[in-house]
């Protein structure tokens, strides 16, 4: 067997078999695969796609080539959230603690934000003092004794997955479902949980442009999972709008305290709860995530973690010296947010990163003021910008206003929740 061989067998259509894929795989990680040829095999995975087995066996080659979690010191069914990504999205925040605080067991290994997408791990540390590296022994304890830890993933889990998406980035061969879904699977069952629940986004504020080629990833995603003996269900969930009123890392924190409490976006809520709910089904829990909320147990238990990661709540948040609002410039109704204006917004206020070794700034970001379906009258705040400096709110506001579409006529409020994908069906509707 030789790298041209495989490479040409994927290039003329043929189904690899698992032993080719480890060995392109592991032929790379030991760099006796160069570059290039691993391009023209990602190219010709990109042209030609891969059948579920393939799918399978590379998910399993990239899992097989670093560490993996091993959570059997916890009791019971452990269950992780993954989200694809978008602007605004803190469900994280929200559903892990909940579902913690319903009794499920929730060890999560999260990302930081990268491009127009925020990142759990940079939202969680604008809490002074708080840590997301955490050595596989406190992370477990953790779990064991609140019920629920987010921490950084270690870089000996799935090595070669960071080397591929490198290679990819720079290739034109991101947009690949096959590559996409082993990337996201392989470090999911790699983090060591029995089930995992997936929030698979579409939209102008994700990386799946439509409902359809999210079902399709998600039911890739699905298929993988369940394949690796994990159960697995996703929902598809619209990201055209921003989710919630506030994008930025402590701006979000501080929305995720206040959903925890039962109060803010109806539509934030909706997702975080049926998020909730559908972690508690594959944990075979049956308490209810409404009340836990009601009760102020979801806030408690998100408090609880922060703590035992180091947080210090008492000491506040960060706040943008700079807060100014961008106004409507006429009389309507908000027929639409465009999430990814908004997000390039965030990010060139400094809540992002273009690169993985840009700094964050915590306290930089949005609050929306006028929500699709509002009414606004000329000189109605739309967005309140959080900035350190006004030279970056001048910067940002034309994009702003470009963001908001406004109607002359009364608009209703599209839903969030699309599908429900498991391991017999894609349900419309969700």
């Amino acid at each position: 067997m030789n790298a041209l061989e495989v490479i040409g067998r994927k290039r003329d259509g043929r189904e690899h078999s698992p032993e080719e894929i480890q060995f392109l795989l592991s032929g790379y990680l030991r760099k006796e695969i160069p570059d290039y040829q691993m391009a023209a095999w990602l190219m010709a995975v990109c042209i030609r796609g891969m059948t579920a087995p393939e799918t399978l066996a590379l998910t399993r080659a990239m899992i097989e080539s670093g560490e993996v979690l091993d959570l059997s010191a916890i009791p019971g069914i452990k269950v992780d959230k993954h989200s694809t990504g978008g602007v605004g999205d803190k469900v994280t925040l929200v559903a892990a603690p909940l579902a913690a605080a319903c009794g499920v067991k929730v060890p999560k290994l999260s990302g930081r934000a990268l491009a127009h997408t925020g990142g759990t791990l940079d939202k969680l540390e604008s809490v002074p003092g708080l840590t997301v590296d955490l050595e596989p022994e406190r992370f477990i304890k953790q779990v064991l004794e609140v019920g629920i830890a987010v921490a950084a993933q270690s870089p000996r889990m799935v090595p070669a997955d960071k080397l591929l998406y490198a290679l990819r980035d720079v290739t034109a061969t991101v947009p690949s479902i096959p590559l996409i879904a082993s990337s996201v699977m392989s470090k999911k069952i790699a983090a060591g949980a029995d089930a995992i629940v997936l929030d698979v986004k579409f939209g102008r504020g994700a990386f799946m442009p439509d409902v359809a080629s999210a079902e399709e990833l998600a039911a890739e995603m699905v298929t993988l999972g369940e394949g690796a003996g994990r159960r697995t269900v996703a929902l598809v969930t619209a990201m055209d709008n921003p989710l919630g009123r506030s994008v930025g890392n402590a701006l979000e924190v501080q929305e995720a305290l206040d959903a925890l409490s039962g109060e803010g976006d109806a539509d934030l809520l909706e997702v975080c709860i049926r998020v909730t709910r559908e972690m508690c089904e594959l944990a075979g829990v049956s308490a209810d995530p409404e009340k836990a909320m009601r009760s102020g147990a979801g806030r408690e238990k998100f408090e609880q973690m922060l703590a035992a990661q180091g947080g210090r709540l008492e000491r506040g948040l960060p706040v943008a010296p700079v807060q100014v609002q961008v106004t409507a410039d006429r009389d309507g109704h908000v027929e639409a947010i465009d999430a990814l204006e908004v997000g390039l917004s965030a990010l060139e206020l400094g809540a992002g990163r273009l690169r993985k070794e840009d700094r964050v700034d915590p306290a930089a970001g949005l609050v929306i003021e006028a929500q699709v379906g509002a009414p606004v009258k000329a000189g109605d705040p739309l967005v309140t910008v959080h900035a350190r400096s006004a030279e970056l709110v001048e910067r940002v506001t034309p994009r702003l206003r470009r963001a908001w579409r406004l109607s002359d006529h009364e608009v209703s409020k599209p839903p969030h929740i699309l599908a429900r994908v498991d391991r017999a069906s894609i349900r419309n509707g969700a």
